[in-house]
């Protein structure tokens, strides 16, 4: 499962954030609102962590935002505004649930799990490009119906592409999207990235160009004539 928690304090992110990932969840983070959004559009999740005061875009226009384009991916907003007003606020504007910061971790936890297991949710849309199909529901990739094994890293940067179809993307945007809030390595870790995917693809019988080099600007997806 893939989470997304959008929460500007870092050492309340970095905290919930670790303890996610001991539970085996794979979280992204972002500080601010439009950040969220970025990789809101970019990759596909299954619950979204929302603090409602966050610079840029705060967390109720957020999650009208997500409504308003039919997104149904479960919210569950934090918050340290307690009032029942508050909490009508986020309800209406499409919350699933609420906590009142500070809370203890294992609530949290607890109500993830609650949300998740909420019935079966709208899958999400298998990604297609010609012959190369990314189910996001299983993480599986295929190639003329051919399975490919990715790496974790390989598997972003496929889907990256895959949701931007027509985007040109630097080394160092790429680095930005995928590493997020980790420890940024040297832009040649791209590189190595785009070579071992296009080795993968090569072997599943996918053409040479798939991933393009524009020379100069960065890589993207072939263009479908």
């Amino acid at each position: 499962m893939k989470l997304l928690l959008v929460e500007d304090d870092e050492r309340i992110a970095e905290a919930l954030a670790e303890d996610l990932t001991d539970q085996h969840y794979a979280v992204d983070i972002a500080h601010d609102g439009e950040m969220g959004w970025e990789l809101l559009e970019a990759f596909t999740y299954d619950l979204v962590l929302l603090d409602v005061m966050l610079p840029k875009m705060d967390g109720l226009a957020f999650c009208r935002q997500m409504r308003a384009q039919g997104l149904d991916i479960p919210v569950l907003m934090l918050t340290a505004r307690d009032t029942t007003a508050n909490k009508v606020d986020g309800l209406d504007a499409g919350a699933d649930d609420y906590v009142v910061k500070p809370c203890e971790l294992e609530e949290i936890s607890a109500r993830i799990r609650a949300l998740l297991r909420r019935g079966p949710m709208t899958s999400p849309p298998i990604l297609e490009w010609e012959d190369l199909k990314l189910n996001p529901n299983t993480c599986e990739v295929f190639f003329q119906e051919e399975i490919i094994a990715l790496t974790p890293k390989e598997y972003s940067l496929l889907e990256l592409f895959l949701r931007n179809k027509r985007r040109v993307f630097s080394r160092a945007q790429i680095l930005e999207h995928l590493w997020a809030y980790e420890v940024l390595p040297e832009e040649d870790t791209v590189k190595a990235h785009i070579k071992g995917l296009r080795h993968k693809l090569k072997g599943a019988g996918a053409p040479n160009d798939l991933i393009q080099t524009v020379y100069g600007f960065g890589y993207r997806l072939k263009q479908v004539s």
